[in-house]
């Protein structure tokens, strides 16, 4: 296993629409693999594969209850709204406020090739829209308003001295 680098705004990977698997390779799964080691080793709770550099559909989280990997990801349903302050692995010291769904339904494959759907409710259900959102191109950030996210750009520029 191998621990990958985690892209940092603004690279223009993380802005790309990622395509979706059409093979589970051992390639593949290696890296998913790899995806969870960088996600652990940095501390984070779920990492999406532009992230690392690779515009694939694959994610993999962990919010404490296992390792969750899902190729293809999709929200087939999303209800409720709240809202909690999330961070970034690729917006490394920034937290902001962002209102999601409370409640979502994801489907997707497993590693093995396997249709996997979830009921996913508060945090679970944050983390999967954080990571399916990296996969269309899009960072907590552009979830803000104009003005909150020029002064979100501005601190995160600050805290990691640009």
């Amino acid at each position: 296993m191998a621990v990958l680098e985690v892209l940092k705004f603004p690279n223009s990977v993380l802005r790309k629409k990622c395509g979706q698997v059409q093979e589970i390779s051992a390639d593949i799964v290696k890296f998913a693999q790899d995806m969870a080691d960088t996600m652990y080793a940095s501390g984070g709770i779920g990492l999406a594969a532009p992230q690392v550099a690779v515009t694939k559909q694959i994610i993999v989280l962990d919010i404490g209850e296992g390792l969750i990997t899902l190729i293809n990801p999709e929200i087939t349903m999303a209800e409720g709204k709240s809202k909690m302050e999330e961070g970034c692995l690729c917006l490394p010291k920034l937290s902001v406020e962002i209102e999601r769904n409370e409640n979502v339904q994801v489907k997707g494959t497993s590693l093995e090739g396997t249709p996997l759907f979830f009921n996913a409710e508060g945090l679970l259900a944050r983390v999967f829209q954080h990571e399916i959102d990296h996969l269309a191109g899009t960072l907590i950030i552009d979830r803000l308003s104009k003005i909150k996210r020029d002064l979100a750009i501005k601190e995160y520029r600050k805290l990691n001295k640009e």
